[in-house]
């Protein structure tokens, strides 16, 4: 693939500069997932440790590198960021954000919920996103002013489309873990959550918001992100119809925060984790 223009001289960006991106990201995505999967369940996967403890292993390294080899390859003049090695400067505007596993804890206990979050940034947002999980082989991915997609099973593309549940009453909520809220002034936002919600499940990391984008669930919320985790998360659940802010209400992944809503319960949400 040619690297196309970046940024006109206005600052913005052409439509054919997000499809070629986003054709470059799903083929990439999908060539690191299958590298995920030959160390998937494996007995003899080593674990590290990062400084912060989160775990680390040779395949979320791996895998972050063969992305970035291709985007570098692509888009030599693209920024990359990345969850394991140090950030590549760029020069046209645009900015890979990438998350090789998210969800490590469940790829090494043998969990097929893991995925794998492939972004490009304009302008501090996520323009194109792909959400993947791998071990599923389902696929949920959009840029801006494109559409949202979904894929399972090797099928066809079809429109991806949130739920229009008007009321958390009678949604699903979703979570990563309770350990995630510990220690935050506002924990108790969990138990409001859980108790306004008409189901609630810790089917999260970035499976909980696939299932948002795909009218699977109403509501994903993590009171702690990295930009990593949140920069193609915006991307979709806008183009399916949805939401995805801060814990304020405002569409950014800068915050630290994520809430992910089908945006009929985004302001009964709000009042939820703020009251």
């Amino acid at each position: 693939m040619q690297s196309s223009s970046a940024a006109s001289s206005t600052g913005d960006y052409r439509p054919e500069d997000l499809s070629a991106r986003l054709e470059l990201a799903l083929a990439a995505a999908r060539e690191a997932g299958d590298l995920t999967l030959s160390y998937f369940s494996r007995s003899d996967l080593a674990v590290e440790r990062k400084a912060d403890d989160s775990p680390v292993t040779i395949a979320d390294r791996r895998a972050e590198e063969l992305l970035r080899a291709r985007v570098g390859e692509a888009f030599p003049a693209d920024a990359i960021l990345g969850e394991e090695f140090p950030e590549r400067p760029g020069t046209s505007g645009f900015r890979w954000i990438l998350d090789p596993i998210d969800g490590t804890k469940s790829f090494i206990h043998g969990v097929p919920l893991y995925g794998m979050l492939v972004a490009v940034e304009f302008g501090g947002r996520g323009v194109v996103g792909v959400i993947a999980i791998p071990a599923l082989d389902e696929w949920v991915y959009a840029a801006i002013g494109q559409g949202a997609w979904h894929v399972r099973g090797g099928g066809e593309p079809v429109r991806a489309a949130v739920s229009q549940t008007p009321r958390l009453a009678d949604g699903l909520f979703c979570t990563s873990d309770d350990t995630h809220w510990r220690g935050f002034e506002r924990q108790t936002a969990l138990e409001r959550l859980q108790a306004a919600a008409r189901l609630s499940r810790t089917w999260g990391d970035c499976y909980g918001y696939l299932l948002v984008a795909t009218g699977r669930a109403e509501l994903m919320v993590d009171p702690a992100m990295s930009v990593w985790d949140a920069a193609a998360l915006q991307p979709v659940l806008e183009e399916a119809g949805g939401t995805f802010t801060n814990w304020r209400g405002e569409p950014t992944i800068h915050s630290g925060e994520g809430i992910a809503t089908n945006g009929k319960i985004l302001a009964e949400v709000l009042a939820l984790v703020g009251g």
